[in-house]
C-alpha cells in the first residue's frame, strides 16, 4: 500500500499522460524501424499516412509492396492491384480502423489540452469560446483550400504541391488547426502575462480572425486566378454565403429567444454560449440543406452531393418515405436541419449550471468540441459553395 502511495504521488495525472504519449511514440517508431512490414507497411502506412499520400498526389490509391510505393490514377488499376494479391493498397478516405484511431487520438490530445490549460491556469473563463470562433471557421476555411487544390485539372500546377498539401488534407488538417490554435493561445496567454494585454482572450481572437481573413483571401485569389479558365463553375457566389449566414443566425436567435422566454432551464447553465452551439449547428443544417436541394435556384451552376455518412442516410430515408412531389417542393435535405437542432437543444440543456460549477474547464472544453463540430464542416460546406468548388 505504501508503494502504490508513493507511486500515485509521484505520477500525477500530467505524468500519466505524458508517460503515455511517450511509450505510444516509442513503440510506434520503434516498431517500424524494428518490425517494418507489420508495424510500418500493415499499419500506420496502410490505414493511416497511405490514404493521406494517395490524397495529396490526387491519386485513386497508393499502392506498397516490396519497400516502394506506387501511385495509380484509376479505379481499374487499384482493383487490378488488390486482386494481385501481396501489395497493401491504401485508397483516399477513412477506414473502420483510422476512425477508431482518430477518436482514440482526438479523446486523448483533448485530455492533454485540459492539463495544458490547467498548467496555464486559464480556461474557466466562458470567453475562450468565444474567442476561438474564429478558428473554427478557419478550420473550416482551410478545408476549402484542399478542396480547390483538389479542383485543379490535370496539367494545371496546383496552389500548393506535395509535401506540403499533406498538411490540409484530412485528417491531418485538425491536427494543423490544432497546433495553430495551441501556439495561438500559449502566445496570447504569455502577452496577458506580461500585461501586454489586459486578456488573453483579445488576442487569441485577433490572430484567429488574422488567420481566417488570410485563407478566405487566399481561396478568392486561387478561385479567380487559377481555377477560373479552367473550371468552369469556380467563381464568387455571394449568394449562399449570405443567406446561410442569415438563415443560421436567425434560427439560433429565434431559438435563443424562445428558450429564454418560454423554458429558461434549457439556457440558463450555458447563458449566450448556447446562441454559438445553435449557431454552429444551424449553420452545419443550412448549408447543407442550401447546397444539396436549392443551389439551381440560387444561381448556382452545380449541385452537391453528401459527403457525410449521417447526412447522406437522412437524405436517403427522406427520398424514401416521402412522395417525390412533396420532395420537389421541399427538398430532400431539411431533417438534416431539424436533426442538427435537436442535437443542439439537447447538448445546450444537458450543460446545466452544476456542470459549470464542478468542472468549468472540463465544461467550455467539451463545449468548444461541440461547436468545432458544427461550425466547421459547415463554413466548409458553405464556402465550398460560394467559391464553386
Amino acid at each position: 500500500m505504501e508503494l502504490d502511495h508513493r507511486f500515485g504521488r509521484s505520477l500525477g495525472p500530467e505524468r500519466v499522460w505524458l508517460l503515455t504519449a511517450a511509450v505510444a511514440l516509442v513503440a510506434l517508431v520503434g516498431g517500424s524501424l524494428v518490425f517494418r512490414g507489420t508495424v510500418w507497411d500493415g499499419f500506420l502506412w496502410h490505414y493511416f499516412w497511405g490514404p493521406v499520400f494517395a490524397d495529396a498526389n490526387n491519386a485513386a490509391c497508393a499502392v506498397r509492396g516490396g519497400g516502394t510505393t506506387e501511385l495509380l490514377y484509376s479505379t481499374a488499376a487499384c482493383e487490378e492491384a488488390v486482386a494481385a494479391g501481396g501489395n497493401i493498397v491504401a485508397e483516399p478516405g477513412y477506414t473502420l480502423v483510422s476512425e477508431v484511431g482518430y477518436a482514440a487520438t482526438l479523446v486523448f490530445m483533448l485530455a492533454g489540452v485540459l492539463f495544458l490549460l490547467r498548467r496555464l491556469k486559464v480556461g474557466r473563463e466562458r470567453g475562450l469560446l468565444f474567442a476561438l470562433i474564429p478558428f473554427m471557421f478557419f478550420g473550416g476555411a482551410l478545408r476549402v483550400v484542399e478542396d480547390a487544390n483538389d479542383a485543379v485539372p490535370q496539367g494545371v500546377e496546383p496552389g500548393i504541391a506535395y509535401p506540403l498539401n499533406s498538411l490540409i488534407i484530412s485528417p491531418v488538417i485538425y491536427f494543423t488547426v490544432f497546433a495553430i490554435t495551441l501556439a495561438a493561445l500559449v502566445l496570447s496567454v504569455a502577452l496577458a502575462r506580461r500585461d501586454v494585454v489586459s486578456r488573453y482572450e483579445y488576442p487569441l481572437a485577433a490572430i484567429g480572425s488574422a488567420v481566417l481573413v488570410a485563407t478566405v483571401g487566399y481561396l478568392v485569389w486561387f478561385t479567380t486566378a487559377r481555377l477560373g479558365p479552367e473550371h468552369p463553375s469556380a467563381g464568387f457566389y455571394p449568394l449562399i454565403l449570405l443567406l446561410t449566414l442569415i438563415l443560421s443566425t436567425v434560427i439560433a436567435g429565434g431559438l435563443y429567444l424562445l428558450y429564454d422566454r418560454a423554458a429558461p432551464a434549457v439556457t440558463a447553465g450555458t447563458g449566450l454560449m448556447s446562441f454559438v452551439v445553435l449557431f454552429a449547428h444551424a449553420l452545419d443544417g443550412v448549408a447543407n440543406v442550401l447546397a444539396a436541394d436549392w443551389a439551381e435556384l440560387l444561381g448556382l451552376p452545380f449541385s452537391y452531393s453528401p459527403k457525410h455518412p449521417v447526412n447522406e442516410f437522412i437524405i436517403n430515408v427522406t427520398g424514401a418515405v416521402l412522395p417525390p412531389s412533396v420532395i420537389d417542393t421541399i427538398g430532400r435535405a431539411w431533417p438534416f436541419l431539424l436533426v442538427k437542432i435537436v442535437a443542439a437543444t439537447a447538448v445546450v440543456y444537458i450543460f446545466d449550471e452544476t456542470i459549470f460549477e464542478e468542472n468549468p474547464r472540463y465544461a467550455i472544453l467539451l463545449l468548444v468540441a461541440i461547436v468545432a463540430v458544427g461550425l466547421g464542416p459547415g463554413t466548409r460546406d458553405m464556402l465550398r459553395a460560394t467559391f464553386g468548388i
